[in-house]
């Protein structure tokens, strides 16, 4: 998409991307509710099949920006076999939990391997009452946990049979650390390292191994795999690495070193499982220490280096967004023009408040991805993380 730069940081384009985001958004929710009351009483199957669409649609407007619009280009690292079966099978991914738009960078990944609407999250109650995002995600049955081991333990076995029940292949996002980082969430993680005598991370959290270790039963059978992702972006970037950036057009180029592990080669004893995912996050730690150090996951981390593939945005993604930014946009401009010439100020209100609306929950939107304005979970005391 060419677009002068100095017109993808005004109100108006960014007015056309709230537009464009929120109405499609809308639809999807609309979409969603509608197959749950005519299609899931009667076809659960068909259900989670037809509701693909939608959820991609939504998606992947937020995929388009980063590409199409703002000319990121996503690298990834993968091992040529793994990546045959990546796409191709139902899997978990661990990723680290470090940046505002780590969520983008994995729906550019998923996009590329024909997953988006099918990815799902652990993610806090919450965020499911949230409009448009939470509400697509609750219909969509995401994985919502109390934060409370106790209840969440038969939360988490039921929805991982239902998620895995699909039938296109399904990827769960499992942030192990619990949280984003942060540097005071660093410094308690120390600490809690100190007192354990566990490796310190420099780059993560220490992994909280229940969720983990308590989705392995259920998952063994009908996950086969768990993926392990190791994000990065060059320190050295003039592109501040968030949201806004992405909404001004800005360029990013994010880098990705995925590994597969069969969930049969991970440990049944689950004190044997929670020290294996311990042992993951050091070497996770390594690679990106190695990244940051050298340019190169590989080089300082004793990880075998694999090869690497730009992939260029998706056609069908454009297509999806300028079709939805042409419909939605032209029918609110429409409607503006036929309410001013017959004099309907009803009319002409309303659109002027659905405008004011997108613009406020884009903006909405924009702050609640920032690290400054996240959660207090692993803060809030100074206590000692039960794992």
């Amino acid at each position: 998409m060419v677009i002068p730069n100095v017109l993808k940081k005004t109100t108006l384009s960014h007015l056309i991307i709230a537009i464009t985001f929120f109405s499609c958004g809308f639809g999807c929710n609309i979409a969603q509710c509608l197959l749950m009351i005519f299609v899931k009483p009667f076809s659960p199957r068909l259900f989670r099949k037809l509701s693909y669409y939608p959820l991609y649609a939504f998606y992947s407007q937020m995929v388009v920006l980063a590409e199409w619009y703002g000319g990121g280009r996503l690298r990834i690292f993968m091992d040529s076999d793994d990546l045959k079966l990546a796409g191709k099978e139902n899997g978990v991914i661990l990723m680290n939990h470090t940046y505002e738009v780590d969520w983008l960078v994995l729906w550019m990944l998923l996009d590329k391997l024909k997953m988006l609407g099918t990815s799902k999250a652990f993610a806090k109650k919450p965020i499911r009452y949230l409009p448009v995002l939470g509400w697509a995600w609750w219909m969509a049955e995401f994985v919502f946990l109390n934060r409370d081991f106790e209840k969440d333990k038969a939360i988490i076995a039921k929805q991982l049979k239902i998620i895995f029940s699909y039938p296109d292949p399904v990827c769960l996002l499992l942030t192990a650390e619990g949280t984003r980082f942060t540097p005071a969430k660093h410094e308690v993680s120390l600490k809690f390292a100190k007192e354990k005598g566990m490796t310190p991370l420099k780059h993560h959290l220490i992994p909280r191994t229940r969720g983990f270790t308590s989705s392995l039963p259920t998952l063994r059978g009908i996950c086969p795999a768990i993926y392990d992702m190791n994000l990065a972006f060059k320190r050295d970037s003039d592109v501040p690495i968030n949201l806004n950036s992405v909404l001004n057009g800005e360029k990013l180029h994010p880098y990705i070193f995925v590994r597969r592990f069969p969930v049969d080669k991970i440990p049944t004893d689950e004190k044997e499982a929670a020290a294996w995912l311990q042992n993951l996050y050091v070497e996770k730690d390594r690679i990106i220490d190695s990244f940051h150090e050298t340019g190169s996951f590989f080089k300082n981390s004793g990880i075998k280096e694999v090869p690497s593939i730009l992939y260029e945005p998706r056609l069908i993604s454009l297509i999806c967004f300028s079709s939805i930014a042409i419909a939605s946009i032209g029918s609110l401009i429409y409607y503006l023009i036929f309410s001013l010439l017959t004099a309907n100020w009803c009319g002409v209100i309303i659109v002027v408040s659905v405008f004011a609306l997108f613009s406020a929950l884009l903006r909405r939107a924009n702050n609640i991805t920032q690290i400054s304005k996240g959660s207090s979970y692993g803060v809030a005391d100074d206590k000692a993380k039960t794992n």
